[in-house]
């Protein structure tokens, strides 16, 4: 008789190495079961983040109102539940305006960087397409790290 294959539940009680040597086609159910309980679950918790704004959101507006800010922390209460009211503020910037304003700033004669924070990067896919000298002039500005590994898995004949 086969043994069950290995399910989210299992998994939590399992150590790394026992599900590295578990047999490859329940290491394979293994991911297939949680990005299985990923895919159910994520609409889920979509969904009862929208009720939760829906039911305590306007609420919690009201006491950040009240309190002069538009944007922080508010606690409020329904009946013994305490709520915790997290909006954070999300601010982005203007990439064209902000670049006339450092032409300005620099015609003026101070220094960006007393206003602006500026990161500068190259394009992987526009550094490797320079011919050798060009990026041998880039080089030392270059710093490669690793990322974190993808590993796919099939099984010979396509599925997974």
């Amino acid at each position: 008789m086969k043994e069950l294959s290995i399910y989210p539940a299992d998994l939590a009680s399992m150590s790394v190495a026992q599900l590295a040597a578990a047999p490859i086609q329940d290491f394979l159910d293994a991911e297939r079961n949680v990005d299985e309980a990923i895919a159910y679950l994520k609409p889920l918790r979509i969904k009862l983040d929208a009720a939760k704004v829906q039911r305590f959101g306007e609420q919690a507006r009201a006491a950040l109102r009240d309190a002069g800010r538009d944007f922080g922390t508010a606690h409020v209460n329904d009946g013994a539940l305490h709520v915790k009211y997290e909006l954070p503020k999300k601010v982005t910037w203007s990439q064209t305006i902000l670049k006339e304003m450092a032409q300005r700033i620099l015609a003026s004669g101070d220094k960006v960087e007393d206003y602006i924070d500026t990161k500068l990067s190259v394009s992987e896919s526009r550094y490797t397409n320079w011919p050798p000298a060009l990026q041998q002039q880039f080089a030392a500005a270059r710093t490669v790290e690793e990322g974190k590994p993808v590993i796919t898995l099939t099984l010979d004949g396509g599925a997974a």
